[in-house]
């Protein structure tokens, strides 16, 4: 009984072991990694150690994406870039080797037409914009700031599609999204069941075959610790079979 019990825990241990783990992606899109500036890692010990936890699965790149929201998190390029700077300067004193680079998830709103007009905006990997809308109500000005956004050069990239509840009972705003250009990025930890009509709106969007990016959305360690029991499942593998997945041509 005791030798049974033994021989399951170890099959449990080389089920879950780094070493077997292939994982298809080595890039994350969408993270909240730079400590203090908006809801995610609050030191810039807790930032090192989620990065050690993504390398441990096999990531060599992550493009972390803090909140641009005025009333919440007035970020700017320059705090960005100093808090930026700041990591990459630890990355480096502590022989971590990982490429951390910085966009940013601007929410859409009436300053947000100012930042994208005045050249304020933080994109990622050049060219590609990420945004976020509000979860229960459609922006007036969505349609007008994708166009912006076009205008000045930029991909635009809505930030987790399967959250917005407005959109979960009308597959056609995707839709229409997907045909004025803009691309979805995915949050991995949306395939959690307990996520409810996120995690159904997630499937369906899979299954439809409308992601471009894969996210962890990681805020802190427990979203890692979501993260790693989803990149096991079948639901994971599904996305690379139903998807044209980028994440890997923002490698340099």
């Amino acid at each position: 009984m005791v030798t049974d019990m033994v021989m399951v825990i170890n099959n449990v241990i080389n089920f879950f072991s780094p070493s077997e783990f292939k994982n298809p992606l080595t890039v994350d899109l969408h993270s909240h990694l730079l400590p203090g500036i908006d809801d995610g890692v609050r030191t810039l010990e807790e930032s090192l150690a989620i990065i050690r936890r993504f390398q441990s699965l096999g990531y060599t790149k992550l493009i972390t994406t803090p909140h641009i929201i005025p009333d919440s998190y007035a970020n700017t390029k320059e705090i960005i870039q100093a808090k930026l700077s700041l990591v990459q300067e630890a990355l480096k004193k502590e022989q971590i080797d990982i490429i951390l680079e910085a966009g940013a998830e601007h929410y859409i709103d009436m300053d947000f037409l100012k930042l994208i007009k005045e050249d304020k905006v933080v994109p990622f990997s050049d060219h590609y914009l990420l945004f976020e809308t509000s979860y229960t109500t459609k922006p007036f000005i969505l349609e007008e700031a994708i166009f912006e956004m076009q205008v000045k050069g930029y991909t635009p990239v809505l930030a987790h599609p399967e959250r917005y509840r407005y959109m979960h009972d009308n597959i056609e705003i995707y839709k229409e999204l997907k045909n004025l250009g803009v691309l979805f990025q995915m949050n991995i930890k949306s395939l959690k069941k307990s996520s409810g009509s996120v995690y159904k709106a997630a499937l369906k969007l899979v299954n439809l075959g409308l992601i471009d990016f894969v996210g962890s959305d990681a805020h802190r360690m427990r979203d890692m610790v979501d993260m790693e029991k989803i990149i096991i499942s079948k639901k994971y593998e599904t996305i690379f079979q139903k998807n044209h997945i980028l994440n890997e041509s923002l490698n340099p």
